[in-house]
């Protein structure tokens, strides 16, 4: 997929990142992930993230997120598939070579590894990243690498395949100052935690699309809350979030890291096996199931 075919699908709709599949050993279940691929695609969903943040990309090796990309592409049909990307520069740039490789149609460029850096070492990383690859590249600003307007304005001019910008930083001041001065040279993405959560503010400073993680698990509720969003139809929203989303946040703070592991749950929870988090995340409790059992 070309960098502006990429660009434009992801404006058109809903997105999502399918969880990796796990055995109890912690290997690789690909036979099970391709099934939940497959079932996913049939819903109203733009583009598939494999090895995104809910999709552990942070504890995968470069081969496994290769494997996972093919996987998907076997799976998803017509529906395009955006891989996770991140760490070093060098690694990073790996990365994306070996996603192009298996059939990657873009790539969600997650923070570089551990260390605060300067907005010229950001700038440095992200086109280093572009540089590597052919395909289509969303930058996604959270925790270490936050990149301000200036610096994503340059990397627009610098990297004709960068094609998206998404936020997990909650800086609504930020986001609307790079909207404003992008326009649509990039395509805008929400990608905060349980994003329905934030959508309505997101969706009036024009980032118009999110990455849904309960898709996983409650793909109709997730469409029909984003066609909600964008219809303006507030009762919807309101009733949505009232009867779900706030009671399912409050199952997801009651620990660190279970923003990823209550989706591989509600996952199971509907009958698929998406195995255990790997380490250093933790399942939830039979306690917590049990209330996200009921909420279901």
């Amino acid at each position: 997929m070309s960098p502006e075919t990429l660009k434009q699908t992801i404006s058109s709709g809903l997105l999502s990142f399918p969880v990796t599949h796990f055995k109890d050993d912690l290997s690789l279940d690909l036979e099970s992930y391709r099934a939940h691929v497959d079932w996913l695609s049939g819903f109203e969903a733009a583009a598939l993230f494999a090895a995104g943040g809910t999709g552990e990309f942070f504890s995968l090796t470069p081969k496994e997120i290769g494997d996972v990309t093919r996987a998907a592409k076997e799976a998803a049909g017509t529906v395009p598939i955006i891989t996770g990307c991140g760490y070093g520069a060098g690694l990073a740039a790996e990365i994306a070579r070996t996603a192009e490789a298996n059939g990657a149609d873009g790539l969600l460029l997650l923070p570089h590894y551990l260390i605060g850096a300067s907005q010229e070492g950001i700038f440095r990383h992200v086109k280093s990243v572009c540089d590597a690859t052919g395909l289509g590249v969303i930058v996604y600003n959270r925790a270490n690498s936050i990149a301000n307007a200036d610096t994503v304005a340059r990397l627009a001019e610098a990297c004709p395949n960068l094609v998206g910008f998404k936020d997990g930083t909650g800086q609504i001041g930020l986001v609307r100052q790079i909207t404003a001065r992008l326009g649509d040279r990039l395509c805008y993405v929400g990608g905060m935690p349980t994003h329905e959560l934030f959508a309505e503010a997101y969706n009036a400073i024009g980032v118009t699309t999110y990455s849904s993680a309960v898709f996983n698990f409650v793909p109709e509720l997730a469409v029909r809350f984003y066609k909600a969003m964008r219809a303006d139809d507030k009762a919807t929203m309101a009733e949505i979030l009232d009867a779900f989303f706030f009671p399912f946040a409050r199952i997801r703070d009651r620990e660190v890291g279970y923003a990823v592991s209550i989706i591989k749950a509600g996952v199971e929870l509907i009958g698929r096996t998406p195995g255990p988090v790997r380490p250093p995340l933790t399942d939830l409790t039979a306690e917590e199931k049990a209330m996200l059992r009921e909420l279901l």
